[in-house]
Formats: C-alpha cells, structure tokens, sequence
C-alpha cells in the first residue's frame, strides 16, 4: 500500500513590530515547526532562530519598492511548497491582514485549494506606539482610531485615500509606511481641514533599541524628520494622545536604551544575555562566533559513561560541559541514582544553576569563578588517590585537570562537547556589525574572542570590550583587542551590571 503523502500547511504568521518578545505563542509554535521559512523584511530576522536548522529560509523582502521577490513569486512560492506537503510560515512584520499583503496570499491559497492558517501579529500601530509612551485611545482624549497607509500601488493614477475623511474622523490618526510621502500627507490633511497645531510624532524602528520618536506638530513633522534623518521603518501618529508621551515614555528611558551591544556567544547560548541587556533598554543583538557540537571522538565519553558510579568526584566547569554530560547520561540511563553517590563541583553561578535544572545539589563552588579558585577548595580538603572526572569543552585549559592529578587525584578529564567556528549568519547579526557596527561587543568565552577574530569583522573605530572573567580578558590581550571591562564575579549577571555601569559613567 502506498504511504498517503503529507499535507501540507501554510502558517501566515505576524512578527510584531520588531521586538522579538512581542511574537505570539502561537508563532513560535509554527516557526518550531517549519519545514520553510519566508520571511519579510519588516520581521526580525532573530525569529529565524526559532525555526529549525534543517528549515529552509528564503527572504521576500521589499525595501523601498526593492523587491527580492515579487508579489506573484511569493504566492506562487507558498503554494508549491505548501502543496508538497510542507509546512510552510510566511512571516511577515505587524499583523498578515494589516496593509501587509497576507489577505492576497491567503486567497492564493485558498484558490488552490489548499490549508491555511492566519496567526495575527502585534501592529506597530498599536505595540509599537506603546513602545513611543503614546496610546492610540484614552478616555479624557478621544475613543476612536483611524489607521491608513502612506505607501499606495505605484500603479495608481491617483490616490485611494480619502484625505478629507481621515482629517474629519475624530480621535487619533496612525499613519504606517509612507515616510518619503509625510511632507505630501501631512500637506493634505492640513488642506483638508486638519489644524496645523495637531499634536504629531514619528517613531522610527519601534520596539527596538535603535528606537527613534520624534514630535512635533502637523505642520512641522515633516521638516523634523528630515532634520533628523528618520529612518524607516517609521510611523506618524497624529492627535492629543501624542501629549501623553512626555509621562509615559518607558522604553526609551532605561539606562542602556540607545547603545548597540554585540553579544558573542553560541546561538544556542545567546538569549540570557541579550534578553538581560534589552530589559535594560539596549539594542543588544546576537553575533554567534561558536557552534557546540559533539566531540568528534566520543570513546572517553563513553566510557566515563559507563563507569560513571566509580567516580568519587564530577567537576562541571561550564553549562554547556553540564548539558552535554546529563543529556547523554539520559540516554544512557533511565534513573537519576545510577550517578552513584558521586559528590558534585562547579565553577561559576551559572553552571551551578543549569546543573540544578536536572534536580542535583552541588557540594562545592568557589567563591570567585575561576580554576584557580577551585583548586584552592580541593587543596584543603584530601583527594588524593580519588577519582576525579572532568567533563567539559575538547582543548580546555589543562590547569585544572594537571593541577588536581597533582594533588594526587585519579583524573579523567574527557571531552563532552567542543565548540567550532560558526559561520552561519542566521539573524544578521554579522552583517549588522559590519555595516552598523556597535558602541560595544561582549565576550563570554576565550572561544568566542578566537572564532570572533577568525570572522575577519572590522573592528568599529572607539568600539568597547567587556569580558566576563580573567582567563576570556588573557585571550583577548593575546589577540591584541584591549579589555575595557571585566565582570567581577564572572558570570551573566555580573557582565550585565558592569555594562550598567561602565555605560552610565560613561554618560
């Protein structure tokens, strides 16, 4: 009997208007999922991470009339794969149905017979504004909102919008799309009856924190933006809600809002740290230089595996040596107690947190997050003749393992996992350092700092480094790059607060 061939689904998903923390759950279900991705460029390529890595990606962005691909070519996409019996999301920045093209590919769809499903976003015309401090309706001020583009067909003669209409509506009006047109519609509404004095704002890249809101008036919006070289994506918002601004602006009044900070950690690694840095208003994004793969020979492994009741002690010195270490032991084993009555030891806060993940204790942890620090631990206490086993990163430093056999430890130092060049540039992040550059660039690892050189990334002129410990601080004096920050306790928390602080001294 033949095998019924799958079939396939179309997911026509939202993005939000930039900030990756505004997908729906929904969303990110489907990108989970996904066989293909095709994305706009209004979504934020950072979402692609969600997707699978076996996921095709193909941009169908359009910037400025610049089409990568065209309309027909997009729908004629969705339908192919869809009726391969893929499943399919087509993401798209704001909301699918909201001047966003999404109501076109769904009949496209929908006249070929196939499965869709539409998963509305976050508009900017609502999110985003909120980001600005400006809600769009308020009780004292008015209760209706009126949305419209400021980009029509290019095909049109004349122009479908009812000027006359929008400047009589009362409440708030939300332009999106349309800046190179502001100077043409803000001239419009004022000769369709619009007061010049209307309250009115334009917010460049809401959401994100390269955010950028401007205010003014009807009549002066158009030469501030100029003035200001807005850039797009942008909105203009015009009516008395804009006035709240001055007491509900939030986002662009956290300490690290405006500052661009390159995160260099694996891709699987880089949330924390970029989610800890954009709480604090920064516009943090990711520059893997390192994948973590499996060690390429796994005979150690596997025999520390096996035998792994025998060991008096097991050393984690990194969360990714944790995860590598209990991920296989699962496999290999159904029960927690088949660990044996070994006693547990780490460095540093967060290895100590992702080894209570999986329900064990730790019995030692020094107080600075180093080997040195360690070792100085385990040379007060008797380990001679005890065995001892090291699972980390394939080529770590043999301080500690020498170091421990010295005290006359039994030692297998085995590599679970080794970190090799990344060369993927999923979210962009290596195009946005060599074209935007960054006021700062992060170091988690001495293998970040390697692979980060390997790249061949120019370095931005008056760029700063921070560190989060000694031994990452001595590799990138090695590789000529100055250390302009250090984390004191060594760990995420502590880099975030001395990126805090350096900043705000700074200022």
């Amino acid at each position: 009997m033949k095998k019924k061939p799958a079939e396939g689904i179309c997911y026509l998903v939202g993005a939000g208007p930039g900030d990756p923390g505004l997908l729906t759950l929904r969303g990110c279900e489907c990108l989970r999922r996904a066989d293909v991705v095709i994305y706009d460029y209004l979504s934020n390529p950072e979402l692609l991470r969600f997707a699978p890595e076996s996921a095709e990606r193909i941009y169908a962005g359009k910037i400025a009339g610049q089409h990568a691909i065209h309309q027909e070519e997009t729908n004629g996409m969705l339908i192919k794969f869809t009726r391969a019996g893929k499943c399919v999301v087509r993401l798209k920045g704001g909301d699918p149905f909201l001047f966003g093209r999404g109501g076109e590919e769904a009949v496209a769809l929908a006249a070929a017979g196939l499965r869709f499903e539409v998963v509305p976003g976050v508009t900017s015309a609502i999110g985003g504004l909120a980001y600005a401090g400006i809600p769009v309706t308020h009780r004292t001020s008015n209760s209706m909102l009126t949305i419209f583009t400021g980009h029509e067909g290019p095909g049109k003669d004349t122009s479908s919008i009812d000027y006359k209409a929008i400047a009589s509506a009362p409440g708030t009006k939300v332009m999106l799309m349309g800046l190179k047109n502001l100077a043409t519609v803000t001239r419009e509404l004022t000769c369709a009856g619009m007061s010049e004095s209307t309250p009115a704002a334009l917010v460049s890249n809401a959401s994100m924190g390269r955010q950028q809101t401007i205010v003014g008036t009807l009549g002066t919006l158009a030469e501030l933006a100029k003035a200001n070289e807005s850039g797009t994506p942008a909105m203009a918002i015009f009516g008395e809600v804009v006035n709240l601004r001055g007491s509900l602006n939030w986002f662009e009044n956290r300490p690290l809002f405006g500052r661009r900070i390159a995160v260099t950690r694996s891709r699987t690694q880089v949330s924390g740290l970029l989610e800890a840095l954009r709480e604090l208003g920064a516009d943090a994004y990711e520059l893997p230089t390192i994948r973590i793969e499996p060690p390429r020979e796994k005979t150690a492994f596997v025999e520390a595996l096996a035998d792994v009741r025998s060991y008096d002690w097991i050393v984690f010195t990194s969360p990714n040596g944790v995860e590598a270490f209990f991920n296989a032991f699962y496999t290999a084993y159904e029960d927690a107690r088949e660990l044996g009555g070994a006693r547990l030891a780490v460095i540093g806060g967060g290895t100590a947190k992702k080894v209570r993940e999986y329900r064990f204790g730790i019995d030692l942890i020094p107080k600075e997050f180093v080997a040195e620090s360690l070792l100085k631990e385990f040379k007060k206490l008797n380990v001679e003749h005890l065995r001892i086993l090291l699972p980390r990163a394939a080529g770590a430093r043999e301080l500690l393992a020498s170091e421990l056999e010295n005290l006359g430890a039994i030692v297998d130092d085995v590599p679970v996992y080794e970190t090799v060049p990344e060369r993927v540039d999923v979210a962009g992040g290596m195009r946005r350092f060599r074209e935007e550059g960054a006021d700062m660039i992060s170091f988690t690892s001495g293998s970040t700092a390697i692979n980060f050189m390997k790249l061949g990334l120019p370095m931005p002129e008056g760029i700063k480094t921070a560190s989060i410990g000694p031994v990452t601080s001595g590799e990138l004096r090695k590789l000529g790059l100055p250390v302009d920050l250090e984390a004191p306790q060594h760990d995420i928390p502590s880099l975030v607060e001395a990126i805090r602080r350096f900043f705000t001294i700074s200022n």
